[in-house]
C-alpha cells in the first residue's frame, strides 16, 4: 500500500511538472505571437516588403503612350482641302521580352526584402525569448537572495543568542550583519535589473513599459534538436540573410538580360488623324472629309553601345561582389555558430555540475550550522558555506537560463 502511495505521489509530482513547463512554453509562445503582430520594426520591414511588390506592376507595363496636337498657321492646301490640324498618338515597344524580364528582376528583389523581414522576425523572437529568460534568471536572482536573507537573519538570531550564553563571540552577530548589507544592496540591484529587463521586454512587445510579465517556475530543460552538422547546413540554405543575398545575386543575373535587351531596337508604332477643311474644289470626291493616316511606324536604334556594354558589365560585377559577399556572410555565421555551440555545451555541462554542487554544500551547511548550535564555533565557516550555496543556486539558473537562450540563438542562425 505504502509503495502505491508512493508510485502515486511520483506521477502526480511528474505531471504537475510537465504541465508547468507545457504552461511556460504556451506562455512564451503568446509572447511571440504579440510581439509578431505588435512590433514596429517588424511592421516596417514587412512594408517594405510590400513596397518593393509594387514595383512588379510598375516596371511590367508599356510606356505611356504620346499623343500630340498641331495646329497649322498657315493650312496647307491639298487636292481634298486645306490642313487645318494634325493629331498624332504613337506607342512606343520595348524588344521582346524586355517588360517579362523587368518584372523578374522586380520579383527577385521582393523575395530578398522578404527574406529581410523573415530574418526581421527571427531576430525578433530571438529577442524576446533570451530577454524572457533573463528576466527569469534575475526573477530567480531575487527569490533566492530573499531566502538567504531569511536564513542570515536565523543565523542572526542564533548568533545572538550564542553570545548571550557566553558560548560565541559578538564578532559573529557583525558577520552576519555584514553579510546581511552585502545582500540587502545585491537585492536592490536585482530589482532595479528587473525593472529595466522587463521594460525592455515590453518594448519588444509593444506594449505598456510596466505591464507584468508571467514567468514560469521553472525552465523547460529541452535540448538542441539538431546536430552540428545539421545545423551547418541550414546555415547555408536556410538562413535569411544568406537566402536574401541568394535573391540579390539572382536578381543581378536578371538585370545583365535586361541590360542586354535594353540595348536592342526598340519599336514604335502610330497613326495620324488629319482635320481637313473645305477645299476650292467640293465636287470632288472626299473632298473636305478628315483623314486618317495609318500605319505610321518608327524603331529606335541604339547606337551608343558603350552605354548599354557598361550595364551588362555593371551587373555582372555586382552578381559576382554579392556572391562573394554571401560565402563571407556564410563563414561569419559558421564561426558564430561555433562559439554559440560552445556556450551551449558549456551551459549543458554546468547544470548538472552545479546541481551536484548546490546538493553538497546544502549538505555541508546544514552539518556547519549544528556543530555550530553546539560548540558555537567555525561561525565563519558557517558563513563561508552559505555563500557557496548562494552562489551554487544562483549558477545553476544561470546555467539553465544559458542553454535556453543558447538554443535560441543557434535556431535564429540556423533559419528555424
Amino acid at each position: 500500500m505504502k509503495k502505491l502511495k508512493n508510485k502515486l505521489y511520483i506521477f502526480l509530482v511528474l505531471f504537475l511538472s510537465v504541465g508547468s513547463i507545457a504552461q511556460a512554453q504556451d506562455r512564451l509562445d503568446s509572447y511571440l505571437v504579440e510581439a509578431a503582430k505588435n512590433n514596429p520594426g517588424l511592421q516596417g520591414k514587412f512594408g517594405e516588403y510590400m513596397a518593393a511588390m509594387q514595383k512588379i506592376p510598375q516596371v511590367g507595363t508599356l510606356p505611356d503612350p504620346q499623343l500630340t496636337f498641331g495646329y497649322f498657321i498657315q493650312p496647307v492646301e491639298t487636292k481634298l482641302g486645306p490642313q487645318r490640324a494634325r493629331i498624332s498618338l504613337s506607342q512606343k515597344f520595348p524588344w521582346f521580352g524586355t517588360l517579362n524580364a523587368k518584372k523578374d528582376v522586380a520579383a527577385t528583389m521582393a523575395k530578398s526584402k522578404y527574406e529581410q523581414f523573415r530574418d526581421a522576425k527571427s531576430r525578433l523572437f530571438y529577442d524576446v525569448k533570451s530577454t524572457y529568460y533573463n528576466l527569469y534568471f534575475t526573477q530567480k536572482a531575487i527569490d533566492i537572495t530573499l531566502k538567504n536573507i531569511t536564513i542570515l537573519n536565523t543565523f542572526r538570531k542564533l548568533s545572538l543568542i550564542k553570545v548571550e550564553a557566553g558560548m560565541a563571540s559578538s564578532v559573529d552577530v557583525l558577520r552576519v550583519e555584514m553579510e546581511l548589507a552585502d545582500l540587502e544592496n545585491q537585492l536592490a540591484l536585482l530589482r532595479d535589473k528587473m525593472n529595466t529587463q522587463k521594460v525592455q521586454f515590453n518594448n519588444l512587445l509593444n506594449v505598456e513599459n510596466q505591464r507584468t510579465v508571467l514567468l514560469p517556475d521553472s525552465l523547460n530543460n529541452t535540448n538542441l534538436e539538431m546536430t552540428a552538422q545539421a545545423v551547418l547546413d541550414s546555415i547555408r540554405s536556410g538562413n535569411h540573410q544568406v537566402l536574401q543575398m541568394e535573391f540579390m545575386e539572382a536578381s543581378y543575373a536578371k538585370q545583365q538580360l535586361v541590360a542586354q535587351k535594353q540595348g536592342k531596337p526598340k519599336l514604335m508604332l502610330g497613326l495620324d488623324y488629319m482635320l481637313i477643311g473645305k477645299g476650292s474644289n467640293p465636287t470632288m470626291a472626299d473632298a473636305g472629309k478628315d483623314a486618317f493616316v495609318f500605319p505610321m511606324v518608327g524603331i529606335s536604334i541604339p547606337l551608343y553601345r558603350k552605354k548599354y556594354t557598361a550595364m551588362v558589365k555593371e551587373a555582372a560585377l555586382m552578381q559576382e561582389s554579392t556572391k562573394n559577399k554571401k560565402l563571407d556572410k556564410i563563414n561569419i555565421l559558421e564561426t558564430t555558430f561555433e562559439k554559440a555551440n560552445k556556450d551551449y555545451k558549456d551551459a549543458d555541462r554546468r547544470i548538472p555540475l552545479f546541481h551536484g554542487q548546490s546538493d553538497r554544500a546544502k549538505k555541508a551547511l546544514s552539518i556547519l550550522q549544528t556543530e555550530y548550535e553546539s560548540d558555537g564555533k567555525n561561525f565563519e565557516e558557517v558563513l563561508r558555506m552559505e555563500r557557496q550555496l548562494l552562489k551554487y543556486k544562483l549558477e545553476l539558473e544561470k546555467a539553465r537560463s544559458d542553454k535556453q537562450a543558447a538554443i535560441a540563438f543557434i535556431n535564429y542562425l540556423a533559419g528555424k
